[in-house]
């Protein structure tokens, strides 16, 4: 009889605490949800759509960016993701938050670029210089891009797969196109629903001025 009511005793907590991770897991998922729609994006104006991809404009803009020595996702977005997140939070020499935008930006090539977008409020001269000299701040130029977007946790099969996807889409179309790619990341780490990422190529100017 003892054994039984210490048995219940032991379901019980193992149900409370299930319940109180649950509530907690939920809690951040609906937090995460609410900060994204909040959030200060990538402004862009969509020129065309297409089957599988979309053409875009963005306008010019500010980033800070860190260059990676690795050309894995994994490896670069992590130590990327964490020295800019480091001089948002406040590592540089004010001391000073700056707001959280999307998506995460990262070049892809031999060795990745990470890039985050600096809110409209700040000029390149009014940004706080960083502690970490691997930070750059670089104005990206208005481009025209195509996009494709795919949902889930970003990996490099995934990345590659949609790199490839979107080209072979490209050709079909005799739309012509740069060898600067770009994956975007809309989410944080920790949100689970609803991911959303893209691959994006700069095209080349005499297709541009034929989509116009």
């Amino acid at each position: 009889m003892k054994k039984r009511i210490r048995l219940n005793r032991k379901i019980k907590i193992v149900l409370i605490l299930l319940g109180l991770i649950l509530i907690t897991f939920v809690t951040i998922q609906l937090f995460a949800m609410k900060g994204q729609r909040n959030i200060e994006t990538y402004p862009y104006t969509v020129n065309k759509k297409y089957g599988t991809f979309e053409i875009r404009r963005y306008e010019a803009t500010l980033f800070t960016s860190v260059k990676t020595s690795s050309k894995k996702y994994k490896d670069a977005s992590s130590k990327g993701f964490s020295i800019l997140a480091g001089y948002i939070f406040g590592n540089n020499d004010r001391n000073e938050k700056i707001s959280m935008t999307s998506p995460v930006s990262m070049s892809l090539e031999d060795s990745m670029t990470m890039m985050f977008m600096v809110p409209k409020k700040f000029k390149k001269e009014t940004l706080p210089q960083p502690n970490q000299s691997q930070i750059e701040f670089n104005e990206e130029p208005a481009k025209t891009v195509a996009a494709i977007n795919f949902d889930g946790w970003a990996n490099d099969a995934k990345i590659e797969k949609y790199k490839q996807k979107l080209k072979s889409a490209l050709d079909a179309e005799g739309i012509t196109y740069t060898n600067r790619f770009y994956f975007l990341g809309y989410n944080p780490p920790y949100e689970v629903f609803n991911r959303k990422n893209e691959v994006i190529v700069e095209l080349q100017s005499k297709t541009i001025e034929q989509i116009k």
